[in-house]
């Protein structure tokens, strides 16, 4: 065999090597890439996002969409290969498997924890859109939570309303921490208690919260970490609001989406058009104050928005220097705070009024 044949066929075979080891060999990396938007004002899967009944609402054009990164699973374990490819595409990203899936979470793990994350992201929207629109909330200590084979398992159930600890009244999560902690482990602490059943049905119905309360008794056990004496519940805050709002999206998980979906409600619930047609995208996590926070995959949320057709993009404060490192073409990024300081931009364009926005920067 010629000395040159050899040489290519020796060549060739190397470079098949390579390309099956590459194919083979998995690498401790994942994907993000742009993933879809939804209009909030608008329809998904044949119903409408946001659904309120009780109100007075009004129509409403434009877009307000929230935007979303798709990331793979966290059993999917990439190939050499795969990660090269996604290195050198201008619009995907290729971060440490730890990075979006730390400490080993599982895939079901991860699920949940981002189906929390939305409903609690939802909650959020609510109740900063009403802060907004100056229209009252009452706020209640609820039980968000139970521990798997803690005391409390069997006795406290999620969505329970906590009004007392030891006869002692509960006016925010942090109090039950602290009236359970007085005990020592193996002591009984009494819980004053709306059933979450109870409390949800008169909710539903549209009534007051029911006045039947029930004692309910649980005993102490020793933190797995110290001396405290615990119970096994995690307390939260549960939102009573004077009129139904439904959030309906299906498929989504995240807190990212909160900032839109409140501006999404303060629309539907204010005479006018607050995008004035225009087509603006954003994210944001927000929370009962109406304060806007970072998120993860701030560049794959603004090429999706752009690829949907968004001129504006609403950036989290916190994002804006890393987005504006790369802006899409034809994207305006506009930095946003605040939920007051999100409605008065949208506003402005709106009304015309640009040439002021505060936009993101490099640096």
């Amino acid at each position: 065999m010629p000395r040159r044949t050899a040489t290519m066929l020796a060549s060739t075979l190397m470079l098949i090597t390579l390309v099956c080891a590459g194919l083979l060999i998995p690498v401790p990396y994942s994907e993000m890439s742009p993933g879809p938007t939804v209009n909030t004002l608008g329809e998904h899967g044949g119903s409408p996002v946001l659904q309120i009944s009780g109100r007075k609402t009004y129509p409403t054009t434009g877009h307000l969409n929230m935007t979303t990164v798709r990331v793979t699973g966290a059993d999917y374990r990439m190939n050499l290969v795969e990660a090269v490819v996604g290195w050198l595409a201008h619009d995907d990203a290729v971060v440490p498997h730890n990075t979006l899936y730390p400490d080993g979470q599982t895939a079901e793990q991860a699920s949940q924890e981002n189906a929390e994350e939305f409903s609690q992201s939802q909650e959020s929207a609510k109740v900063a859109a009403m802060k907004e629109l100056g229209i009252p909330v009452s706020a209640r200590v609820v039980v968000a939570s139970v521990v798997k084979d803690s005391p409390a398992q069997g006795l406290l159930h999620a969505g329970d309303v906590i009004k007392a600890v030891d006869g002692k009244p509960v006016r925010a999560p942090g109090d039950v921490a602290k009236l359970v902690t007085e005990h020592e482990p193996g002591e009984p602490v009494e819980f004053t208690i709306v059933p979450a059943k109870a409390a949800a049905a008169a909710e539903k119905a549209g009534k007051p919260e029911p006045g039947t309360r029930e004692s309910v008794s649980v005993t102490t056990k020793k933190a797995p970490d110290n001396d405290r004496a615990i119970v096994g519940i995690q307390a939260g805050t549960d939102h009573t609001f004077p009129f139904r709002i439904d959030i309906k999206l299906a498929d989504v998980g995240g807190p990212s989406a909160g900032l839109m979906f409140a501006l999404g409600i303060v629309d539907k619930l204010t005479p006018g058009d607050l995008t004035g047609g225009k087509f603006i995208a954003g994210t944001g996590t927000i929370d009962d104050d109406g304060k806007v926070g970072a998120i993860g995959g701030i560049q794959m949320k603004t090429v999706g928005a752009r690829d949907r057709g968004a001129q504006y993009f609403l950036t989290p404060a916190d994002n804006c220097a890393d987005a504006a490192k790369d802006v899409p073409s034809g994207l305006t990024l506009v930095k946003v705070g605040t939920m007051d300081e999100a409605v008065n931009v949208l506003e402005d364009i709106r009304d015309g009024d640009t040439a002021d926005l505060p936009r993101c920067t490099k640096g």
